[in-house]
C-alpha cells in the first residue's frame, strides 16, 4: 500500500513541475494549465466522503486493484491528450478515486495491525506521501526533461498497472468492515466532537500550506539561493519530513489532540526560525529541518486523529479528512497569495503561525473534559 501511494501521489503532484512544457505543446498559458492543480484538488474535496461511502462495502483488496487500474487507465490518456480539455478528464478521473484510496487504505492499514498500533500503520503508508514528495516529483520531473511529459505518464500507468497486480498477487483478501445493522455511516456527521476535528484538519493543512506552497520562492528571493539549487534544498526538506513522518506515527495512538499541538508548536518555531535565519544557511537548513519534520508528522497525526474520532465508520472519517487537508491546501494557498500581494512574501511564516496559534487553541478546547452529563 506505501508502494502504491507513492505512484498514487506522484500522479497528483507530478503535474506541477510538468505545467511549463505541457502548456507549451498543448499551446496554452500557464494560468491556464496551472486549473488542473485546482481542479485535482477541489474534486478530491468534494467528491471524496460520498465517493468513500459509497464503496465502504467493497472488498478492500479488490478496491485496490480497482483504484490502481483507474489510475492507469487516466495516465494513458494523459499521455495521449490532444488538448486541455481531455487532459482535465484524464486529471478529473483519478482525483474521485485518490481519496476513496486513502481512506480505505489508511483503515486497512489499521485493521491490519489492530487498534494498538494503527497510528503506527497508518505512518508507513503515509511514506508513500513522504517518498513521493521527495523523490516521485524531482525524478519525475527529470524525466519529463529527458523523455517528454507525455512519457513520464506513460511511466506511471505502467507502474500503477504493476502495482494493482503486485496487490492481486500478494495482498491479503480482507472484507469490508461489517457495519452493525440499522448503523449508517453519515451518523457521524451528527458528531459534533467529530466535525471539530475535521475543522481542526482544515485549520492545521491550512497553517501548513499557507507557506510551504511558496518555500521555494521564499528560499531563492529571501534566502538568495540559486534557482539550480532550490530543488536539493527541497528535497532536503522532504527527506527530513519522512523522520517527522515516522514520529508521528509513533506518538499519535496515545494522545492525539497532544501530538497535534506539540508538532504545531514545532512547526510555528520551524516558520518563525527559518524567516530569521534567511541570511545565515547553517542556520536556514537546521530552521528547515525543525518546520519539514513538524511538517510531515502532521500528515499521519491528522488522519489517526480524525479516524479515531470517527471510529464506527474509519473509511468515511479518513476521506473526510483528506477533503478537510485539500480545503486546507487551497485556502493556505490563496491567504498565502494573498499576502504576498498585500504585504510581501516575509509576511508568510507570521499568517502561517497565527493560523497555526487558531488550530491550536481549537486541540486545546477539545482536549477539555466533557462536563458529565446529569441522569
Amino acid at each position: 500500500m506505501a508502494v502504491a501511494a507513492f505512484v498514487i501521489v506522484t500522479t497528483e503532484y507530478l503535474i506541477l513541475g510538468l505545467l511549463p512544457a505541457l502548456a507549451q505543446d498543448l499551446h496554452i498559458s500557464i494560468s491556464a494549465a496551472g486549473q488542473l492543480v485546482s481542479l485535482f484538488a477541489f474534486t478530491v474535496m468534494l467528491f471524496g466522503p460520498f465517493l468513500t461511502a459509497r464503496l465502504s462495502q467493497v472488498g478492500r483488496k479488490g478496491l485496490f486493484v480497482a483504484i490502481l487500474l483507474v489510475f492507469g487507465a487516466s495516465n494513458a490518456l494523459a499521455a495521449l491528450s490532444a488538448n486541455i480539455w481531455v487532459l482535465a478528464l484524464a486529471r478529473f478521473i483519478p482525483a474521485l478515486m485518490l481519496p476513496v484510496f486513502w481512506g480505505t487504505a489508511s483503515e486497512t492499514a489499521g485493521q491490519l495491525a489492530g487498534p494498538k498500533h494503527a497510528g503506527r500503520a497508518v505512518a508507513k503508508v503515509y511514506l508513500g506521501i513522504s517518498a513521493a514528495l521527495v523523490f516521485g516529483i524531482p525524478l519525475g520531473t527529470l524525466a519529463a526533461d529527458t523523455f517528454g511529459w507525455r512519457n513520464t505518464f506513460w511511466i506511471l500507468s505502467g507502474l500503477s498497472v504493476l502495482m494493482a497486480g503486485m496487490i492481486q498477487a500478494f495482498m491479503p483478501a480482507l472484507p469490508a468492515p461489517v457495519t452493525k445493522a440499522g448503523e449508517k455511516q453519515s451518523a457521524i456527521f451528527k458528531d459534533r466532537r467529530f466535525l471539530a476535528h475535521v475543522t481542526l484538519s482544515v485549520l492545521v493543512f491550512t497553517a501548513m500550506f499557507t507557506a510551504y506552497t511558496y518555500l521555494a520562492d521564499m528560499l531563492e528571493r529571501l534566502a538568495g539561493i540559486p534557482a539550480a539549487q532550490v530543488g536539493w534544498w527541497l528535497m532536503g526538506f522532504g527527506a527530513v519530513g519522512m523522520i517527522g513522518n515516522w514520529i508521528g506515527g509513533r506518538v499519535v495512538d496515545g494522545n492525539p489532540l497532544g501530538a497535534t499541538v506539540v508538532f504545531l508548536l514545532l512547526l510555528i518555531g520551524g516558520m518563525l526560525a527559518t524567516l530569521l535565519a534567511v541570511s545565515k544557511h547553517g542556520w536556514l537548513a537546521l530552521a528547515l529541518a525543525v518546520w519539514g519534520l513538524a511538517y510531515t508528522a502532521l500528515f499521519p497525526i491528522c488522519q489517526v486523529r480524525v479516524m479515531k474520532a470517527g471510529s464506527s465508520a474509519q473509511a468515511l472519517a479518513a476521506s473526510m479528512n483528506i477533503s478537510a487537508a485539500n480545503a486546507g491546501t487551497g485556502l493556505g494557498a490563496i491567504a498565502g497569495g494573498a499576502a504576498i500581494a498585500q504585504l510581501g512574501l516575509p509576511s508568510l511564516s507570521y499568517l502561517a503561525a497565527g493560523i497555526a496559534v487558531q488550530a491550536i487553541m481549537l486541540a486545546l478546547a477539545m482536549a477539555r473534559p466533557r462536563p458529565a452529563t446529569a441522569r
